[in-house]
């Protein structure tokens, strides 16, 4: 099991958990520092690092089996987080999920792969995992999960066409989608983004 870091309310004393996903050649240090911008207060945070940095090799849009074993792996890490978190007696609607770029990605297709009413999906430049969309992949209902992709209408990693389709099939599972496209190229995560997150995911 790769390390998991913990800040924030402990698991004994908070009302939610938000299980934070860092980016490819990143630190659980960098996710866990999107807290001082993000209305968490209240919330346990969970946040594991990947392996060498980095939870899959080459892009998410890379053929399936170019990432294996380590997707499969990463997504194993975040499936022990919520099944330890539900062990511990939170509902699967205390539960959400922030990750930014390739961790924004494994967020979107671990939520998608087990649909079921989460607190959130908040992903600053992501969208689902594969050479092309696999609907057979994704079961359940999101049953009115919040979902949030933010992200440049050129990212250098992202397709925006992606972004689209990943929106098509979660709002098809149920989830209340929400896309903020914006006219620059930049990587990153924007003002505007955490504002309408902490506005109306996290408030």
């Amino acid at each position: 099991m790769p390390e998991i870091v913990f800040k924030g309310k402990p698991l004994n004393e908070a009302k939610k958990v938000a299980i934070m996903v860092h980016g490819r050649g990143a630190t659980t240090q960098s996710i866990l520092e999107l807290s001082d911008y993000l209305q968490l207060e209240g919330f346990a945070l969970v946040a594991p690092q990947a392996p060498g940095n980095t939870w899959y090799p080459y892009s998410f849009m890379a053929p399936d089996k170019n990432n294996e074993p380590s997707f499969s792996k990463s997504l194993q890490t975040i499936d022990g987080i919520v099944s330890d978190v539900k062990s511990k007696g939170f509902a699967s609607e205390q539960i959400y999920f922030i990750g930014f770029s390739q961790g924004a990605c494994l967020s979107l297709e671990y939520a998608a792969q087990n649909a079921q009413r989460w607190g959130g999906v908040i992903a600053f430049t992501g969208g689902l995992i594969g050479e092309h969309l696999n609907p057979s992949k994704y079961k359940g209902n999101f049953e009115g999960t919040p979902v949030f992709i933010g992200s440049s209408h050129q990212d250098m990693h992202v397709p925006l066409s992606r972004i689209e389709a990943s929106a098509d099939q979660l709002e098809k599972m149920g989830a209340k989608m929400k896309t903020l496209i914006f006219p620059d190229t930049y990587h990153t995560i924007r003002q505007e983004e955490l504002e309408w997150v902490n506005q109306n995911i996290l408030s």
